[in-house]
């Protein structure tokens, strides 16, 4: 038998393993896009459930450990793949609400549980993922239960299934084959596993590495007062922080390198390294920049970029910020008064103006690799006083944790249309008609934003290869409805091929929306390159978005 406490602890090592690991779970995502990578994403959503556990008594049940660990995962999950852990923990939530301890039958229950509804959760299930990893441990847990093997050598069954699971993923999928590698979110069920069965065979908890932790408590406290000196002097916009996970081998090692390119392009910066990582602070009007430089140095652990400079401005002339930069907004409770309300997902100021002139009354900060928690979509929804609020994603690692959003509110109706880029959230607003039902709005929605096509001009974040063709990080990509289509040394130049070949005779608009890295001129320049080859035939407007990581994304209709 399992108690409380030890399936708490359990929980708890499992979140330490996978965050000891999340880099090599990052480094497994083949696909060359920055993103919010595999690893980061399962390993947050784990650590809420941490979080939450620390506070709860050592007596409580394992009722009560599970529940708690499930609504705090739930809550927290970011990314397909962390709300489809959140799923499967759930499965353990669900099995023993009525019980005291864990035993065989309940971990065998637990693991159907959650196996089943994250199989349900995903509109088409596909095999050499973390979905197979979790199923086939649960399949040979059933046949150990059945043979009357005891609860703990069950889960060590349950541990070893998974890995052996995970090494079948390359001959299930063939982009893994061809990559050479083994599924990422497989992988971090796996150490999740792992970290359990140390607690559950008495080995103990699992601790952090002080590597997967940033840095130490001391040198976390030291580089927040260094950049906490800027404060009072921001003469650029954003405040860019990133952790790179450093890679020896590299011959751009010398975190001194980074601060005197990072002086070139901004100001407040701060750099502070050790053998593993390195930790940059900078204000700088391109944080894209910020972003590509980083990853000479190794993989990209976090980003996080903010507009400080209104915010810094309010604070010394005591002035209104301006509504179109994305400050916090208050999301207390807002009573469901009016009849239809809308929440978006998007990152860029011109982004965000573009939502909120069009209805969106909170727009949830996030996007590639910013990916916003089931929780942050759920107090934007509770925030927006209206009966029915429709919620767009405008990303497809972003719709299940929307998804998961729906069952925590009560008090009104959310709808999740299923946008997957920014374009297709900006024509599915277009395609609102108030005179319309909400029913039939939705279905007018996911049809109008079905025919417009998503162009995308961004860096490759990782050495890869796709269709025979080596692409190598930090080389420009455009990609054609998310499919990789053109390499370049310029975005410009590989923006205007992308645009001549998503083009058809039935073309008539284009929306060219630029990013932060990109200027009006450049902007033009791709406007012009266009007119002269279709000449007055399509129509093509040009939006300053503003967004980060994305020097352009094209709507085409």
């Amino acid at each position: 038998m399992i108690s409380g406490s030890c399936l708490k602890n359990a929980i708890i090592s499992g979140a330490n393993n996978i965050t000891n690991h999340k880099k090599e779970i990052n480094d497994l995502n083949i696909f060359p896009v920055p993103d919010g990578d595999t690893g980061t994403n399962m390993s947050m959503t784990i650590n809420s459930a941490k979080e939450a556990l620390l506070s709860l008594d050592d007596n409580a049940s394992v009722a009560e450990v599970a529940a708690k660990a499930a609504s705090a995962m739930l809550r927290g999950a970011r990314g397909n793949s962390g709300v489809i852990l959140s799923i499967l923990f759930r499965g353990f939530s669900k099995a023993l609400a009525e019980s005291k301890e864990l035993n065989a039958a309940t971990i065998v229950k637990s693991l159907k549980i959650g196996v089943e509804d994250a199989y349900g959760a995903v509109m088409k299930p596909t095999e050499g993922t973390m979905l197979t990893v979790a199923r086939v441990a649960y399949e040979d847990a059933e046949k150990a239960f059945r043979d009357g093997l005891p609860t703990i050598s069950i889960w060590k069954i349950v541990a070893e299934s998974a890995h052996k699971a995970l090494d079948t993923t390359p001959d299930l999928l063939p982009v893994l084959k061809r990559a050479g590698v083994v599924d990422a979110g497989g992988r971090g069920v796996c150490d999740i596993f792992d970290g359990m069965l140390s607690v559950f065979e008495g080995n103990g908890m699992i601790e952090t590495e002080r590597k997967n932790t940033s840095e130490s408590d001391e040198e976390q406290d030291s580089f927040k007062s260094a950049a906490a000196e800027f404060d009072d002097d921001i003469t650029f916009t954003y405040c860019t922080e990133i952790i790179v996970g450093r890679d020896t081998e590299r011959e751009e090692n010398e975190p001194m390198n980074l601060r005197a390119y990072l002086e070139t392009i901004g100001d407040c910066v701060v750099v502070v390294s050790d053998d593993e990582i390195i930790k940059v602070h900078v204000h700088t009007e391109t944080p894209g920049l910020v972003l590509q430089e980083g990853l000479k140095y190794g993989q990209l652990l976090t980003v996080k970029v903010e507009n400080m400079k209104e915010q810094h401005k309010k604070a010394g002339n005591n002035k209104p910020a301006s509504s179109k930069t994305p400050v916090k907004k208050d999301l207390s409770f807002a009573e469901p008064t009016e009849d239809i309300g809308f929440v978006s997902v998007a990152s860029g100021d011109g982004i965000v103006s573009l939502f909120n002139e069009l209805g969106c009354l909170h727009v949830v900060s996030g996007g590639q690799t910013m990916n916003p928690s089931t929780d942050d979509i759920y107090k934007a929804v509770m925030a927006t006083p209206a009966k029915t609020v429709f919620v767009l994603p405008n990303n497809k690692n972003i719709i299940l944790a929307a998804e998961q959003a729906v069952p925590l509110v009560e008090d009104r109706r959310v709808i999740v249309i299923p946008s997957k880029t920014i374009p297709q959230g900006l024509s599915a607003m277009l395609a609102f008609d108030p005179e319309s039902s909400a029913d039939d709005n939705r279905d007018a929605m996911i049809e109008y934003m079905s025919g417009v096509s998503t162009g995308s001009v961004t860096f490759a974040a990782r050495n890869s290869e796709f269709g025979g063709n080596k692409i190598k990080e930090g080389e420009i990509i455009a990609l054609n409805n998310g499919k990789l289509t053109i390499t370049d040394k310029d975005p410009i130049k590989a923006t205007v091929k992308l645009i001549k070949s998503m083009i058809s005779k039935s073309t008539s608009y284009i929306t060219l929306i630029y990013g932060e890295d990109i200027s009006e001129e450049q902007a033009r320049m791709v406007e012009a390159a266009v007119n002269d080859k279709f000449g007055k035939d399509i129509e093509v407007t040009i939006v300053n978005g503003g967004q980060p990581v994305y020097y352009f994304l094209i709507s085409i209709e």
